[in-house]
């Protein structure tokens, strides 16, 4: 419909490139290997802390995972390790920007052009955040992005790929329709009617209905004021929560201008399930994200042991996620600081 149309060409205004949508995060990650002519036995590099999707995508299609270990500070795919990990058979690096902070993006950018490789970004938590200044989605030469309910913005459910590189995106965007070819000029079968549409190469039914681009669309005319909230809460929290022994806050790299999606707390590993179960009791919907990628059993018969990526283990073993969301009101989130500090000076003995 119509307003799938409007939908892109809003969003294309906020990430600075050409988007295609999708009806998931997930069905975004799909779009872009698809569009990358992804087969068996190529190899992708991407960091073990990120939802599965982030590598479930490129397996179906055959590919070899290869995980990079992260950077203890962001949780992001450490560049100083990538280059280490290629090989003849390497297709793309797939960077994640954890909590909704850009990955090291010029770094890979050079790594991936000094190689020839493909760079995507797994953007799922970072729509509207800027990277030195320029737009998340206008650098990768794929970004993906989810706009499910708990995202920075929302279709309900839905996603998207934008691209820097034309030729990517049609690919991404025949894929998403089930390969169809609608253009004459493009036909392989000649002399039909009005009524004649084409496969030329498969595909899967990825389009974003009309209604739900509609919901986008708002949203997206939202999306400052949404941000300037995640970012009032994200600082309430690093002022309230600074200085406390054994807690570890995230790290604001200041070229970075972050769309806060998670607010990511690191605890002891000893104490962490107690504390989670503890802010759980007290009403307080906390999270863990996430289980290292490759300690999932799916990828057990490959031989991954835990252990094999030690920033991502240690990271993962006392990280929590407070909330952080746009409706969250001043008197809840003070709620949240006072339950983590009464719970630290309990565990801890620390007079705060």
């Amino acid at each position: 419909g119509p307003l799938v149309e409007k939908f892109e060409s809003e969003l294309e205004k906020i990430v600075g490139a050409p988007c295609v949508s999708v009806t998931s995060g997930t069905a975004a990650l799909h779009c872009a290997y698809a569009a990358i002519g992804l087969k068996p036995g190529d190899e992708i590099i991407t960091p073990p802390i990120t939802f599965i999707a982030t590598q479930a995508t490129a397996a179906i299609f055959g590919a070899k995972i290869v995980f990079v270990d992260i950077q203890e500070n962001t949780g992001n795919i450490d560049p100083l390790l990538v280059e280490a990990a290629i090989t003849p058979n390497t297709k793309a690096i797939v960077a994640v920007d954890y909590a909704g902070q850009p990955a090291d993006l010029d770094e890979l950018r050079v790594i991936a052009d000094k190689h020839n490789l493909i760079l995507i970004e797994d953007a799922a938590h970072s729509l509207g955040s800027t990277y030195k200044g320029r737009s998340v989605g206008s650098i990768a030469d794929l970004t993906t992005f989810s706009f499910f309910p708990t995202k920075n913005m929302t279709t309900a459910e839905g996603g998207a790929v934008s691209s820097i590189n034309p030729d990517l995106l049609s690919k991404a965007r025949k894929f998403s329709r089930q390969g169809l070819v609608r253009n004459p000029e493009e036909f392989k079968i000649k002399n039909q009617g009005a009524w004649h549409q084409e496969v030329h190469e498969f595909g899967v039914n990825y389009r974003l209905p009309d209604v739900l681009c509609a919901l986008g669309i708002s949203q997206l005319s939202r999306l400052s004021s949404f941000k300037g909230k995640r970012q009032a809460l994200f600082a309430h929290y690093m002022n309230q929560l600074s200085n406390i022994p054994n807690l570890t806050l995230p790290q604001h790299n200041s070229h970075n201008d972050v769309m806060w999606h998670l607010f990511p707390i690191r605890v002891p590993s000893t104490h962490r399930r107690e504390i989670f179960d503890e802010l759980r009791n007290r009403g307080i919907l906390v999270q863990v994200n996430y289980l290292p990628a490759y300690r999932h059993p799916v990828f057990s018969s490959l031989g991954f042991q835990e252990g094999d990526y030690p920033l991502s283990d240690n990271y993962f073993a006392g990280e929590i996620s407070l909330p952080i969301y746009n409706d969250l009101e001043v008197n809840q989130q003070d709620y949240i600081i006072q339950s983590v500090l009464d719970i630290f000076e309990s565990k801890f003995s620390s007079k705060l």
